[in-house]
């Protein structure tokens, strides 16, 4: 009897881990919320339409619409979190962008942020470029105070985020 109340005690345990480990994906309070046109094309997404970036300093979430439906939330904090499910950033990279992108590069495309630790980095009078060229990416970034342009030739992947 002492053991069945022992597993009983464990899965309870287990069962608390669990809510507070996917309650990375829950609701948050974001300190940013802009509206903007969103351009998002890779091998396993498509979309191009309004959407909005909300943001705090720790966790981003771009919500896309078509004609005023919500079609796909993406919330990053530690985790990627889409409709169905969470994974690891890397994960993440690796199921819908590719593999070899570092695990914050989406989230720092998103926030306009710097990649790959500042390679190839230009200042210029709006915001920077970035052209990184590796045997896996062909990659033109640019950030400026109207747009972000990412673009990787080899891969296929494009995210153009405009001012509405």
């Amino acid at each position: 009897m002492q053991n069945f109340s022992a597993t009983i005690s464990f899965m309870k345990y287990l069962l608390l881990f669990l809510t507070l480990f996917f309650s990375a994906c829950s609701i948050k309070n974001y300190e940013r919320n802009e509206t903007k046109v969103i351009i998002l094309k890779s091998p396993k997404i498509k979309f191009a339409d309004t959407g909005y970036i909300r943001s705090t300093d720790k966790s981003i979430a771009l919500e896309m619409f078509v004609a005023g439906q919500r079609v796909e939330t993406i919330e990053i904090n530690h985790l990627i979190c889409i409709k169905s499910g969470c994974m690891s950033k890397s994960g993440f990279n690796a199921e819908y962008l590719h593999s070899s992108y570092p695990r914050d590069l989406l989230q720092n495309v998103l926030l306009g942020r710097v990649i790959y630790e500042g390679k190839n980095l230009v200042r210029t009078p709006e915001g920077f470029e970035q052209m990184i060229e590796s045997s896996d990416v062909d990659i033109v970034y640019k950030k400026t105070v109207q747009q972000i342009y990412f673009k990787d030739r080899k891969n296929k992947i494009l995210l153009k985020i405009k001012d509405l």
